[in-house]
């Protein structure tokens, strides 16, 4: 009976070991915020009131992911030290000159993609709103769901604001 009993203990303690190796830190609204993760990398050091294993440093250890942005501009800074340290002489200008054109080429490609896909939104938003404010000039009767989810007809003011709201959407993605 007394082994069961220290048996039992120390799968009680081993069990809350678990619960030990915990985080927590003050987010940027003051809540305190427990996880089995480290914070995000936004939260600042004094914010931080307990990691695993009770030292700072443990969260400088996990390296935090660059932005999608940097990542090009960042990783032809850090290769162009070492190319330029095993180029001899005026070759090492060279080499960086090509990893910096490299670099600007993929951040010009990068904005002419997100370029191109807010013109395609922007398209498909212009083609729905003149759909839409098509319907409004025929004088169709107009449904919307109501809060509870009901349908109901728009009356005068509502189609008026709704119309308003429809031209606006035209005026500011249907420009050419």
């Amino acid at each position: 009976m007394k082994m069961h009993k220290l048996l039992l203990l120390a799968v009680a303690c081993t069990w809350a070991m678990g619960a030990a190796a915990q985080w927590q830190w003050t987010d940027k609204d003051g809540r305190k915020v427990f996880s089995d993760r480290p914070p995000p990398p936004d939260i600042p050091e004094k914010s931080i009131l307990k990691q695993p294993g009770g030292n700072r440093p443990a969260r400088a250890a996990i390296p935090a992911a660059p932005a999608a942005s940097d990542a090009a501009p960042a990783a032809a800074a850090a290769a162009a030290p070492k190319t330029a340290a095993s180029a001899p002489g005026a070759g090492k200008d060279k080499e960086l000159e090509e990893k910096k054109a490299q670099a600007e080429a993929a951040e010009a490609a990068k904005k002419k993609a997100e370029d191109e896909k807010i013109a395609k939104a922007k398209a498909e938003n212009c083609t729905r709103a003149r759909a839409a404010k098509a319907a409004f000039d025929a004088g169709k009767p107009i449904t919307q769901a109501n809060a509870q989810g009901e349908k109901i007809f728009l009356d005068g003011p509502a189609r008026a604001a709704e119309a308003k709201r429809i031209d606006e959407i035209v005026a500011a993605d249907c420009v050419r």
